[in-house]
């Protein structure tokens, strides 16, 4: 593994706090809402398995595993599902739309790109695990 600097731990440390504390807080949080809200509930139905059950997976990537990015755990494996969400956002859902309405889920889908290939870091939870003797 390449060494990293401590500047570039701390910019991964940003990157993760900001997209991931932004995407629960803007995105995550209100679908978490209308989840759990008792309202019928109409979000796009992408995989043909329901609403409900596409919003839940929504609120699974962009609160649980948004949450998981900003403390810098199992990192890699919850970029997958927020890359995945964002990819349906751009691409999907916005389709036919202009590119300023798909350029937030573009953004986001880069970051969180970044991250998986980059890693969490040394501030991170996963640094922290690695670093501890087994035994």
């Amino acid at each position: 593994m390449i060494p990293i600097s401590r500047s570039t731990d701390l910019a991964l440390l940003l990157l993760r706090v900001i997209f991931g504390g932004f995407m629960i807080y803007a995105h995550g949080y209100p679908k978490l809402l209308r989840l759990f809200g008792g309202a019928e509930i109409k979000f796009m139905d992408f995989l043909g398995i329901g609403a409900a059950p596409s919003l839940a997976l929504a609120v699974f990537a962009e609160v649980v595993c948004a949450f998981l990015v900003v403390i810098g755990a199992f990192t890699r494996l919850a970029t997958i599902p927020l890359i995945i969400t964002m990819l349906v956002a751009a691409f999907y859902a916005n389709w036919n739309s202009p590119f300023g309405d798909k350029e937030l889920a573009l953004l986001y889908l880069f970051a969180f790109a970044a991250i998986s290939l980059a890693g969490p870091g040394w501030y991170s939870v996963d640094a922290q695990w690695r670093k501890r003797p087994i035994g």
